[in-house]
């Protein structure tokens, strides 16, 4: 016992040392994008292989708001797809608020494989100027306003349990994302809005993961870890959205046989987008007597460019809980079902000037139902 919960010590340290490495090696060149990012946190019934048979439900709402930092300035480029063309310093960013509710589907083929399908349904609403330079009596810009609602890109994936024993669990997985989500929703101005605020991507994305848990005590305290690599293909309107990268490690603690009290730590990497376009920059005084004016072209070339103000660092704290409605309270309608709640609290953040993501919550209920009765 005493061995193994050294082990089980040093993978944690090791966890931590390879996410605190990784964001030391990425901070200084990351940035941040006129866009949205959603809050993520580490739910078991998600990331497990069900028993054969058995269907898992997530029904999960997630809120994310993002705003300015204090000492930020918020300028930030402008991505014009339908003329193929970035104008530097052109928006001033404001706020988004991400809602997004989510069913996700697991079912157990075999007691190690299993296969899951994620469902996200958003609400975003996104403010900043427009126009820098160009806009208003003395080129202050115009007030935009974004807001669209709908589905998002759906992911399907494989999951295969490599360590299925009593203590340990290791969990490969593979998901592809489909370009369900719309890309063409229009800003109040009747104008097509930046991809990096369109509710999907626009084209597939490949999505590796891997789980790993352990029981430190048996049945009253197990660690979990967590490791995802996203990556997105060029979309057709010339936008690639940067590679994610996410590391996640926590603990579980059992205080009663319903309630269990969780604390996990998260890590996000964002790598710049790229956009093929050519380059321009907003007007300023210096270009009297245009300004306010068109914006200056740099380069008319249209070329593969990486958008600078996109990526992002960040880590948090997300303290939660979840209720095993079956053992509060047995009835028919509580069996297998359970109850989570999340706070994701940032304590490090790079946003480069732009919108940052700030403290999130998430709700989540999982019912499970057998299916098929195993053999």
């Amino acid at each position: 016992m005493i061995n193994e919960m050294k082990l089980s010590g040093r993978i944690l340290i090791a966890a931590a040392i390879v996410s605190i490495v990784i964001s030391l090696s990425f901070a200084p060149g990351a940035s941040a994008s006129c866009g949205a990012v959603n809050c993520f946190v580490v739910i078991g019934s998600q990331q497990q292989v069900p028993q054969a048979g058995l269907l898992t439900v997530n029904g999960i709402y997630n809120y994310t708001p993002m705003r300015l930092l204090e000492g930020t300035s918020g300028v930030i480029p402008a991505v014009d797809q339908a003329s193929r063309q970035m104008i530097l310093d052109h928006h001033k960013e404001t706020r988004t608020i991400t809602q997004q509710a989510t069913l996700d589907l697991n079912y157990g083929l075999t007691d190690r494989l299993g296969v899951q399908l994620t469902v996200p349904y958003m609400w975003r609403t996104h403010k900043h100027i427009d126009g820098l330079g160009e806009g208003g009596a003395n080129g202050e810009g115009d007030p935009n306003r974004f807001s669209a609602n709908g589905i998002g890109d759906i992911r399907v994936g494989l999951k295969y349990n490599v360590l299925p024993t009593l203590r340990n669990m290791v969990v490969l997985g593979l998901g592809v994302y489909l370009p369900t989500g719309n890309t063409h929703a229009h800003d109040s101005e009747e104008n097509i809005m930046e991809s990096p605020t369109q509710l999907g991507r626009g084209q597939v994305g490949l999505n590796p993961t891997v789980y790993q848990s352990y029981e430190l005590i048996p049945h009253l305290l197990n660690q979990f870890a967590s490791a995802s690599y996203r990556h997105t293909f060029r979309n057709n309107d010339g936008y690639q959205f940067g590679d994610e990268y996410m590391i996640n490690a926590g603990l579980n603690y059992v205080a009663t046989p319903w309630l269990v009290l969780t604390g996990q730590v998260n890590y996000r990497y964002l790598v710049h987008d790229n956009f093929k376009s050519s380059l321009s920059r907003s007007a300023t005084p210096a270009d009297a007597p245009d300004f306010p004016g068109e914006p200056v072209v740099l380069d008319p070339t249209i070329r593969n460019r990486a958008v600078p103000t996109t990526g992002s660092t960040y880590h948090a704290f997300s303290p939660g809980f979840q209720v095993s409605l079956g053992q509060l309270v047995e009835s028919s309608w509580t069996n297998m079902t359970s109850m989570y709640f999340y706070a994701q609290i940032p304590f490090a953040r790079d946003s480069n000037g732009s919108l940052a993501q700030g403290t999130s919550f998430v709700f989540g209920l999982t019912r499970s139902f057998q299916l098929v009765k195993p053999s």
